[in-house]
C-alpha cells in the first residue's frame, strides 16, 4: 500500500505541485531499497509501483483490475501516467530492485522502507526527483519534507503533520501517551470510547461540516462491513496462493468442518470460539496474500487479527451490539496511535512484533472496551497483548506474506482474546504500563539485527526445510 500511495503521489505530482512538467515526461524510473527491495517481490511492490503510478490508491483501485492493468502496462512497454500521458516503461530498465543498499543515497531518513522515483525528459535530463518512506500500515512520508519532527526518540520514520491523526490543534482531548490517555479521560469523566468520538466528530467537522457523528458512525461502518466482505471472500475462496510456495488455502475447508459440527449435540468443545477465531483471521489474511481487498489494522500483513477478535465479539457475546462494535473500533485506533507515534508499526524497522503484536494489543483494548470494561482495564489489556509478542522477528519465507504470517495473525487473534480476558478477570492493576511496553517494543526493534526485519534473509526464511 505505501509504495501505491507514493507512487500515485509522484505521478500526480508531476502535473499539479511541479509546474505541470508532466507534458515534457517521456519516461520514469524507481528505485526500491532495503527491505522493499528485499521482500519487494513477494510483498508485490513491483506490481504496487505500476499501478501507482497509472493512478490508482489502494482504497479505491478496482482489485479486478489491478491484475489486467500490470499485465498491460508489461505487455505495451507503455505506462499512462496518472492515467493522463503514455511513457515508455521498460520494466528491466526502469524499475530497479536495490538489496545492498538499506536506504536511498543522501536520503536524510533512514527507514529501511525506502524508495526513489525519478522522471525524465526526453533527452534524459531529470525534470523532479522525491524520495518515501514506507513507514507501515500505508503510510508514507516524502523524504526532508516539512513537517517531520522528532519527539522524543530517534526517529527513523517521521510522519506529516497531516498524516497524523490527533494532533493537537484539531482535536478536543489530545494525548500522545497512553498515561496521558487516561488522565485525560478521567479529568473529564469519558471512558476512552467517548474520548476518541469526540476527538474523531472534531476531524469529521472540520472536513464534512453537519453530523460528523453520522460521519464517524458511518466511517466504523465501512471499515466493519469492509472487513466483514473480506472474511467471507476468504472463506470460500480456494485454491493455490500464488507466489511459488504452493501453500493452499484452509480457510474454506476448516469452516466447512467447523460448520458440519456445529448442530452436533455430541460436541461440547469449550474451544470452539478459538477454532473460529483462526478461521477468521487466516481467512483475512489467505485474502492479502491473493491480492485481494483487506483493512490495514494496522498493516496489510496484521490485518486479520483485529477482523477475527470483532468477529468473536459479534459470534459468541451473547450482549453484542452495533454500540460494542463502535467501542471496538474506536479503542483499537487509540492504541494504533499510540503504537504509531511512540514506537513503530513497520515489520521493516521493528520486525512482527510491530505488526501482529500491536495488532494483537488494539484488538485486546478494543475487546475490553466492547465488553464495557475500564480505562485502566483497557490499557492493561493493551500492555498483557503486547509484552508476549515482544521480540517477534518478520521472517517471511520467500518474501511472501503466507509463512509464518497467516498462522501468525491467527495466533495473535487468540492472544488478543486472552489478554482482554486476563485484563478484566485481574482488573486495571498491574506492574508495566503500556507506555513502558511500547517503548520496549521499539528499542527491542532497534537491537534486533536487521535480517531478521522483513528481509527474508533468516529465521524460518533461511532455515526452512527446502520440499
Amino acid at each position: 500500500m505505501g509504495p501505491m500511495r507514493a507512487a500515485c503521489r509522484f505521478a500526480r505530482g508531476l502535473g499539479l505541485e511541479t509546474g505541470g512538467v508532466l507534458h515534457r515526461v517521456a519516461r520514469v524510473e524507481v528505485e526500491l531499497y532495503g527491505s522493499l527491495a528485499l521482500t519487494g517481490r513477494g510483498h508485490a511492490t513491483d506490481r504496487a509501483v505500476l499501478l501507482g503510478l497509472s493512478g490508482s490508491e489502494p482504497a479505491t483501485v478496482d482489485p479486478a483490475a489491478m491484475g489486467p492493468t500490470v499485465e498491460a502496462i508489461r505487455a505495451n512497454c507503455c505506462i499512462h501516467l496518472d492515467g493522463k500521458r503514455a511513457v515508455e516503461f521498460v520494466e528491466a530498465r526502469d524499475l530497479h530492485w536495490c538489496p545492498d543498499a538499506m536506504t536511498p543515497p543522501g536520503a536524510v531518513g533512514t527507514h529501511p522502507n525506502g524508495m526513489r522515483l525519478r522522471a525524465r525528459d526526453a533527452a534524459g535530463a531529470v525534470l523532479e526527483e522525491r524520495t518515501y518512506f514506507s513507514i507501515g500500515g500505508g503510510f508514507i512520508t516524502e523524504d526532508g519534507a516539512a513537517g517531520d519532527r522528532c519527539e522524543g526518540r530517534e526517529v527513523h520514520s517521521r510522519v506529516p503533520q497531516s498524516e497524523r491523526p490527533g494532533a493537537p490543534s484539531e482535536v478536543p482531548f489530545p494525548f500522545s501517551s497512553a498515561a496521558e490517555l487516561l488522565r485525560v479521560a478521567e479529568a473529564n469523566e469519558l471512558t476512552i470510547a467517548q474520548l476518541m468520538l469526540e476527538n474523531e466528530c472534531a476531524l469529521a467537522r472540520c472536513q464534512r461540516g453537519d453530523e460528523p457523528l453520522a460521519w464517524v458512525r458511518e466511517g466504523v461502518d465501512r471499515i466493519w462491513q469492509t472487513m466483514r466482505a473480506c472474511v467471507e471472500r476468504g472463506m470460500v475462496a480456494e485454491g493455490v496462493l500464488p507466489g511459488g510456495l504452493n501453500v493452499r488455502r484452509r480457510a474454506r475447508r476448516l469452516a466447512e468442518r467447523l460448520r458440519g459440527r456445529e448442530n452436533d449435540e455430541r460436541i461440547a468443545d469449550p474451544l470452539w470460539p478459538l477454532d473460529w477465531l483462526s478461521v477468521w483471521a487466516m481467512a483475512v489474511n489467505e485474502e492479502n496474500a491473493a491480492g485481494g481487498r483487506v483493512v490495514t489494522a494496522p498493516t496489510n500483513g496484521a490485518a486479520g487479527v483485529v477482523p477475527a477478535v470483532a468477529h468473536y465479539y459479534e459470534r459468541f457475546i451473547p450482549e453484542a451490539d452495533d454500540e460494542g462494535i463502535l467501542r471496538f473500533f474506536l479503542v483499537s485506533a487509540a492504541i494504533g496511535i499510540l503504537y504509531k507515534e511512540n514506537a513503530s508499526i513497520s515489520g521493516a524497522e521493528v520486525g512482527c512484533q510491530g505488526e501482529v503484536g500491536v495488532a494483537c494489543s488494539m484488538a485486546a483494548a478494543g475487546l475490553v472496551a466492547a465488553l464495557g470494561g475500564s480505562n485502566g482495564e483497557i490499557e492493561h489489556a493493551a500492555e498483557v497483548a503486547m509484552e508476549h509478542n515482544l521480540g517477534m522477528t518478520c521472517d517471511p519465507i520467500a518474501g511472501l506474506v503466507q509463512i509464518p504470517c497467516i498462522e501468525r495473525n491467527a495466533m495473535g487473534a487468540a492472544k488478543a482474546v486472552h489478554a482482554a480476558r486476563m485484563a478484566m478477570n485481574e482488573g486495571a492493576e498491574h506492574k508495566v504500563s503500556l507506555d513502558q511496553v511500547m517503548r520496549t517494543m521499539y528499542l527491542t526493534g532497534m537491537d534486533m539485527q536487521s535480517r531478521y526485519k522483513e528481509t527474508s534473509l533468516a529465521g524460518l526464511a533461511l532455515n526452512r526445510i527446502a520440499c
